[in-house]
């Protein structure tokens, strides 16, 4: 479903990938780990389109993306979150979820602005879309109404995972969803993951710092360390190999 090719992305003279590749396969989770400053965040960027490798490809669903605009990207089935919270604040979790699904809707502009006809009747058949699948599924009907900033980490970190479900993502690319978070939300979140692959069938590339998240709910792993992919198999595979093992705790003198 999703792959990366010869990636490479620099700025200035820092190198920040070099030469990552790896398959995300279709319907499985799929994690990218390595210690802070490794550049996974810079590869969440360039697959998703903020950032322009210098070189490779980033292929989705057969056909190179490479060259797309992130709101293109996001047409073809590609949602996200992000490391730092980006919620609009000064809005209600319902109308932050429903923005989500604005990528879905038809509407020419003129009727939207109008809102009458079609522009009404997808707009609410956008809303009993989220609140029968995403709000229900993810336990947030209780906050449906509430301003973001009334709402707890744990709860605003769902509540970005809403919006991108609202998307009805292909691939679905999570930036440390679990950052920050105490056991509890930790555990639910990963519930919730784990639903939305098996539910939804979505293929699911996630970010994470996490060790035992990662390993309990990925079928294969990916591992960078200071841009450069060092390791990728499955969590058995990825636990015992002597480079992610130095990368993590260091080489004896």
């Amino acid at each position: 479903m999703l792959s990366v090719s010869d990636l490479h992305l620099s700025f200035g003279g820092i190198k920040a990938l070099q030469g990552v590749n790896f398959e995300a396969k279709e319907g499985e989770i799929t994690g990218v780990i390595g210690p802070n400053g490794a550049g996974k965040t810079s590869l969440f960027n360039a697959i998703s389109g903020f950032y322009a490798p210098d070189k490779g490809t980033v292929t989705f669903d057969g056909d190179d993306i490479t060259g797309i605009s992130p709101d293109k990207r996001a047409s073809l089935g590609m949602a996200r979150t992000f490391q730092n919270i980006a919620l609009f604040r000064g809005m209600t979790v319902l109308d932050n979820i429903k923005l989500g699904g604005h990528t879905r809707l038809k509407t020419g502009l003129f009727s939207a602005f109008k809102y009458f006809g079609s522009a009404r009747a997808e707009e609410l058949e956008l809303r009993r879309d989220i609140e029968e699948r995403v709000i229900d599924f993810l336990e947030i009907d209780h906050i449906r109404k509430y301003p973001i900033t009334m709402l707890s980490y744990g709860l605003q970190k769902r509540v970005e995972l809403a919006r991108a479900l609202a998307m009805r993502p292909r691939v679905l690319l999570l930036d440390e969803p679990v950052a920050g978070m105490n056991r509890e939300e930790t555990a639910d979140m990963a519930r919730f993951i784990l639903d939305v692959q098996e539910q939804f069938g979505t293929t699911i590339l996630l970010v994470e710092h996490d060790m035992h998240m990662v390993m309990d709910i990925c079928s294969h792993i990916v591992v960078l360390n200071f841009g450069q992919q060092i390791a990728s198999g499955t969590p058995a595979e990825v636990s015992q190999n002597p480079a992610v093992i130095e990368a993590y705790l260091g080489a004896a003198a």
